[in-house]
């Protein structure tokens, strides 16, 4: 990875799996799917989506494994902290989860996807736009979803 003015870094809860990433993300969002839920142990997760250049890890290598067919999990080995998706649907992407990064208040969502499967305590009253799936995949909704 090249030096960027704009780099991030984070890591797991124990410090040892860390990574950087350079320049902008492509992307921030709010994942509302099962899968993420289970995964992360949270109503819905945050993630940046960062090209894979522009990603590198330091420390310890994260642990990953297959959540479903064509995704993968990347994860601490020594604590289990979540760290990143990556998944066939959007090759050559990494997906960070933003909670993980050193300054997670920098990398707000700008959208919520997958509120098709969102839990229905969870009330969105933030304006961001919403999608059945994702915004690739299908325009923003307007109910309470």
């Amino acid at each position: 990875m090249s030096e960027v003015t704009d780099r991030r870094t984070g890591g797991c809860g124990c410090g040892a799996v860390r990574y950087a990433a350079a320049g902008a993300p492509r992307w921030v969002a709010a994942c509302h799917c099962r899968d993420c839920r289970r995964l992360t142990g949270a109503p819905y997760s945050v993630y940046a989506g960062f090209e894979r250049v522009q990603v590198g890890w330091s420390g310890e290598a994260p642990q990953r494994f297959q959540s479903s067919p064509g995704a993968e999990r990347c994860f601490c080995g020594r604590c289990g902290t979540s760290l990143a998706y990556e998944g066939a649907r959007w090759p050559g992407e990494v997906h960070l989860l933003v909670t993980t990064f050193d300054d997670p208040a920098a990398l707000p969502p700008r959208e919520h996807a997958y509120v098709g499967e969102k839990l229905p305590w969870v009330h969105l009253a933030d304006g961001l736009p919403r999608y059945r799936t994702t915004a690739g995949e299908d325009g923003p909704i307007t109910d309470d979803q």
